[in-house]
């Protein structure tokens, strides 16, 4: 028991603090059991904290209050993927949210999902789990995914240049490139504002090849 707890602290605290678990994310610690075992133990002495069935959260702390903070949604959900083994989406406002777009928090946390709907509860959180079909789930990465069910929520209308520059600032280069490639499944006045948004990527990779 011992061995498998050393395991999955070490890959816990490698991962770092504000990262969610399920036992699936640990299948090189040994047993299913030994590993329940271990994560019940870990929760036990407040090295953990349980969510829910199947998921354990490394907490972040408040440096200055010395209490910890609480979950991101969007990590719950993930881990909930991984856990059922099925793609999460965050429905459009979720993903306003998530990307600083909207200063509403949403009352309810609703995902997309290929697997079966369902809805959890996390302290104050309500996450909303809605089954849809793999054809209407957004395409391409998880955040091309977002991007696209963010600008949805918004509207073209509501598309300006602070919106352009917040998802700038948030995406990686390698995301937005990404996000240039999954924009060719896409409705055509989005692919319009991910040029936008990558312009200045598109810009620097033209420049290398010159």
């Amino acid at each position: 028991m011992d061995t498998a707890r050393n395991m999955i602290f070490d890959q816990v605290r490698t991962a770092g603090r504000g990262q969610v678990f399920t036992p699936k994310d640990f299948l090189d610690a040994g047993s299913r059991y030994a590993t329940d075992q271990a994560l019940s133990r870990l929760a036990h002495t407040g090295e953990l904290q349980r969510l829910g069935r199947g998921l354990y959260y490394y907490p972040r702390i408040n440096t200055k209050l010395g209490i910890p903070v609480a979950p991101d949604v969007d990590k719950i959900a993930q881990a909930i993927g991984r856990r059922t083994g099925s793609r999460m989406v965050p429905s459009g406002a979720v993903a306003a949210n998530l990307f600083g777009l909207s200063t509403q928090v949403p009352a309810k946390f609703s995902y997309l999902t290929d697997g079966r709907s369902r809805r959890l509860q996390v302290g104050n959180l309500e996450i909303q789990i809605k089954h849809v079909t793999p054809k209407e789930l957004p395409p391409g990465s998880q955040t091309s995914a977002m991007v696209f069910q963010a600008l949805r929520h918004l509207g073209r209308e509501a598309v300006d240049a602070n919106v352009i520059a917040k998802f700038r600032a948030a995406l990686s280069v390698n995301q937005k490139r990404e996000l240039l490639q999954d924009a060719r499944y896409t409705t055509g006045w989005i692919a319009n504002v991910v040029q936008q948004i990558v312009t200045r990527v598109a810009k620097k990779t033209e420049s290398k090849h010159g």
